[in-house]
This record gives C-alpha cells, sequence and structure tokens, in this order.
C-alpha cells in the first residue's frame, strides 16, 4: 500500500514538472520572438536614419585650371552641409561637349563667361552668376632665359611658344584672341611649338623649361616658384569672369543652386582669392 502510494506521488511530481517546464519553454519563445521584433524595429530605424543622413552628391563640370580653389571648397562644402561634390575636370569646350553628350550633372563652371553663354544658347541653362576674374599672364621659366618683357616679344624669332588649344581650353580661345587684338597673332604661331588641351598642361612646359613662354592665367602660377609672370598691358589684355550655372537636367537644382551660391559668397570668393584669383569689385 505505502509502495502504491509513493508511486503516484512520483507520477504526480512528474506531472507538475513537465507542467513547469513547458510553461517556462513557451515563455522563452515569447521572450525570443519579442527580442526578435525589437532588434528588426531597431535595425530598421538605424537604417531609415543612415538614409536621411546619406550625404547628396552634386556633379560638376569644371575647368581644369580651376583645381586648386574648387577642390578645397568642396572639402569645406562637404563637411559644413552633407553633400559630396565630383568634378569633372577638363579644358571649358571639352566640358561644354560632355555636357552636350551626357545631358546629366547639376552645375556647370568654366573658365570663362563666353562659354556658359554657348551653354545657354544650347538650352542646357538659363542663368549664371559671376564668381571671379580670370586674368591672362605671359609666364616664362624662372630667370626668363628667352628675355621676354612684353606681349610683342613673344613673335621674336626663335623664340619657343606653348599655348592653350581654342578649341578646347578658354586660355587658348583668349590667347588668340589677345594676339590677334594686338596684331602678331600670324607671327606668334610660327614660334608655337606646343597648344596643349588644358592649362595644367600649358604650365607644365614652360616649368620644365621645354618652351621659352606661354599666356596663361594668373592663378595658375601661384605658388609655382618654377616660372615667373610678365603682366599683359591693359590695352592688350582681356580680362575673363569665371560663371557658375545650374544645368537645366540637374534633378537637384535646389541643391545645386545652394553650391552655386556658396561659391559666389564671401567664404566661397575668399577661397579664390588665396589661390591667386581676383575679386569682382563691381
Amino acid at each position: 500500500m505505502n509502495k502504491k502510494r509513493i508511486l503516484a506521488l512520483v507520477l504526480v511530481l512528474i506531472l507538475v514538472l513537465s507542467a513547469m517546464a513547458g510553461c517556462t519553454g513557451s515563455n522563452a519563445a515569447d521572450t525570443s520572438g519579442n527580442q526578435d521584433s525589437n532588434d528588426s524595429e531597431e535595425n530598421t530605424a538605424l537604417v531609415e536614419e543612415n538614409t536621411e543622413n546619406e550625404a547628396e552628391t552634386l556633379i560638376v563640370y569644371c575647368g581644369a585650371g580651376l583645381r586648386k580653389p574648387m577642390d578645397e571648397i568642396a572639402q569645406i562644402y562637404e563637411e559644413k552641409f552633407n553633400v559630396k561634390i565630383e568634378y569633372s575636370y577638363a579644358g571649358s569646350a571639352q566640358n561644354l561637349s560632355q555636357i552636350e553628350l551626357m545631358q546629366e550633372g547639376d552645375l556647370y563652371v568654366p573658365g570663362a563667361y563666353s562659354y556658359y553663354e554657348s551653354a545657354k544658347e544650347k538650352g542646357f541653362t538659363e542663368n549664371a552668376q559671376k564668381v571671379v576674374y580670370h586674368i591672362p599672364v605671359i609666364a616664362v621659366p624662372a630667370g626668363n632665359p628667352a628675355n621676354i618683357t612684353c606681349l610683342a616679344d613673344l613673335a621674336n624669332p626663335g623664340v619657343k611658344v606653348v599655348l592653350g588649344d581654342e578649341r578646347s581650353a578658354a586660355i587658348g580661345k583668349v590667347s588668340q584672341k589677345i594676339l590677334e587684338k594686338s596684331g602678331i597673332l600670324e607671327q606668334v604661331e610660327e614660334n608655337v611649338v606646343a597648344k596643349d588641351a588644358t592649362v595644367n598642361e600649358v604650365l607644365v612646359h614652360v616649368s620644365m623649361k621645354q618652351a621659352d613662354a606661354c599666356i596663361i592665367w594668373e592663378d595658375n602660377v601661384s605658388g609655382v616658384e618654377e616660372v615667373e609672370i610678365v603682366e599683359i598691358t591693359e590695352e592688350n589684355n582681356m580680362i575673363k569672369t569665371i560663371p557658375v550655372c545650374v544645368l537645366t537636367f540637374s534633378e537637384k537644382k535646389d541643391i545645386a543652386g545652394q553650391f552655386s551660391d556658396y561659391l559666389v559668397s564671401e567664404e566661397g570668393v575668399k577661397i579664390f582669392e588665396k589661390h591667386g584669383f581676383k575679386a569682382i569689385t563691381e
């Protein structure tokens, strides 16, 4: 009889323990499920937050000679406003051809105002803001071995001259007009040993003493010890204006417009001045 009671008690105890284990398992499963749900919600919130804070990107077609100030501006602008700036550096005419071919991008910053006017005629932009002046000068190797003192000296026999290609670079186009205005274009053309697609390539020839002189933007020579400047007289020179314009097919016109405003702001212009450009005072 005692054995039967003991056996009955054991069976009851087993049933109670089994029931408790089932409840615990159920609660654990519920807790695990709730935790998974909470983790999922937190991850979704993080993704949404990162997406909201992800930097916008602007594509800017920019004259090759503007690289120094524009690179600095891009770095500062991204840090301040969380907007990435991607540049396509090339000669101004090359950039215009690329814009026509691609039909995409956000802004155009050529080396002279005439390229903006061409872009406007083609329907690529509607208006522009003036940023800074672009001033042509004569650049010679340090020491001025050919003794170049003025524009007319570029026509002297035996002088090796490098110019920008008028078909692709803003400096090439303006150089041709300056020489034509001075009445020495044909004579200087006889002395030309190279025509380059970008102003940076023109500068390399002179800094490496592969040429006696070139016509280049004053700002390009800023900080270059291997090169000296010979100024072009005001009556012979053709000072240009650098514009910035928002492209009509930009899908981020508001953000592009804000970047355009920054370039012409006091802060933006000071960066250009730091690299040898002249502020517009009118």
